[in-house]
Order: structure tokens, then C-alpha cells, then sequence
């Protein structure tokens, strides 16, 4: 003869043993769970309204157009430059580039930094604001730096 179990097989006694079962340290999760959902939205309300501000670089002056259309320049610069550097460098294609009636050197410091003379004030406010940390003055050197070694001399 088989012996019955009573109802330990039922269904309700199965989820009743698996609900005291899910959590074995409820007393620790649970807290866990509260102090990280309290941490994070602290985070967003702590940030709520405050407006970072868009980067303003200085404006060369005395010039109003560059090689490539402002939109395009913004998006497109270091593409631009790394093709620049491929064609002069490695292909020796020294030509100078047209825009706007006016001929550009393709080079980083006799042609961008002609008209953008400052690091600081033009490149870095950008590239601060996007968090990005260009190659360009590990092998150029920078206008005041330039100019700091030619005062020096």
C-alpha cells in the first residue's frame, strides 16, 4: 500500500513554500533595494533643472566663413583633419584646399590656427564639453606655445 502524504502536495502548500523560500535574506535585500533607489533618484532630483551650458569658442576675428559650412565644420573637423593629414603626410599631396574664394593650407596649425589662434579659448571649450581629449598636440605644438618659444629664443 502507498502511504498519502496529506495535502503536502497541493498547490497552495507548494507556493506557500516557495514564498517563504524566494527571498532567504528579505532582512538585507530589501534595505539594499531602498538605499539604492533612494541613491539614485537623489541623483536625478539633485541634477533636476540645472542647465549645463553649451560651449562658446572664441571667434576668430576679422573672418566670417571657414573650408566647410559651420554645421558641417562642427560635425565633420576631425574627419577633415585626419583626410588632411592621410593626403599630406602619407600621400605627399601639399595642395592648397578652396572655400568661400580664399585658399586654405591643409595643415592644423598654418591653416586652422591661422584664423583660431587660441587652444584654450577655441578647441578646448568644445572638447572639454564633449569629454573627448584629441591626439592633435601630442606632435603640434600650440600658437602660444609656439610664440613662448620664439620670445624665449
Amino acid at each position: 500500500m502507498v502511504k498519502k502524504r496529506g495535502n503536502r502536495g497541493s498547490v497552495s502548500n507548494l507556493l506557500q513554500e516557495w514564498r517563504n523560500k524566494a527571498m532567504y535574506d528579505a532582512g538585507k535585500i530589501i534595505p539594499g533595494l531602498i538605499v539604492f533607489v533612494g541613491l539614485m533618484l537623489f541623483a536625478i532630483y539633485y541634477n533636476v533643472g540645472n542647465k549645463i551650458e553649451d560651449p562658446k569658442p572664441e571667434k576668430p576675428v576679422g573672418y566670417t566663413s571657414c573650408v566647410l559650412p559651420l554645421e558641417e565644420i562642427r560635425a565633420e573637423h576631425m574627419v577633415l583633419l585626419n583626410e588632411w593629414r592621410d593626403e599630406v603626410i602619407r600621400e605627399g599631396k601639399r595642395e592648397k584646399v578652396e572655400a568661400g574664394g580664399k585658399m586654405y593650407e591643409k595643415s592644423l596649425q598654418n591653416g586652422c590656427m591661422h584664423c583660431h589662434t587660441s587652444q584654450e579659448k577655441f578647441c578646448d571649450q568644445c572638447h572639454k564639453y564633449a569629454s573627448v581629449n584629441p591626439y592633435c598636440w601630442d606632435c603640434h605644438v600650440t600658437p602660444e606655445y609656439g610664440k613662448a618659444l620664439g620670445e624665449a629664443n
